[in-house]
């Protein structure tokens, strides 16, 4: 898997995981690729530093992945369009990922921005969450260092 920093043509930035550089050429030439912000398909490879640890944090655990780890599903702002083309294998994935957000976080609703800040600055004891936060709300939280992510509508999400 290679994760690429993307940005649209509005200049938000985020990340995305593909499982080969011809991959994330195949969606981005079908317009499969959208901003996780404004929803703009004009998406590009924005420049990246190599992440590159220290020698005295190398041996540092990773980050933590678990359950409990905060996260966020957002509303996604995607064009019913670009939900529609959405590989079934991309779709499954999102679904199984919505389904754990249920199961193991909790859901603070439109209250999300500020149950992440609180959880970020320590004012509360850290737990997974999602809910639902304006484009603009999730811009200042990555601003503030907060990383948050906005899971893509589904094609059934309409019906």
């Amino acid at each position: 898997m290679i994760k690429y920093k993307l940005r649209c043509g509005e200049g938000h930035e985020f990340e995305g995981w593909f499982r080969s550089s011809m991959d994330f050429d195949l969606q981005s030439e079908r317009g499969q690729l959208a901003c996780s912000l404004c929803g703009s398909v004009q998406v590009e490879k924005a420049i990246m530093a190599p992440n590159v640890a220290p020698s005295d944090k190398r041996a540092e655990a990773p980050p933590d992945l678990s359950p409990s780890a905060p996260a966020a599903a957002g509303p996604a702002h995607l064009p019913a369009a670009v939900s529609a083309r959405m590989p079934p294998e991309l779709a499954e994935m999102a679904r199984r990922i919505r389904t754990h957000l249920r199961q193991n976080a909790e859901n603070v609703g439109p209250k999300f921005a500020e149950v992440a800040r609180a959880i970020h600055y320590d004012e509360v004891e850290p737990r997974g969450i999602y809910g639902q936060a304006t484009a603009r709300e999730a811009q200042e939280l990555a601003d503030e260092g907060i990383e948050v992510h906005t899971l893509p509508p589904l094609p059934d999400d309409a019906n």
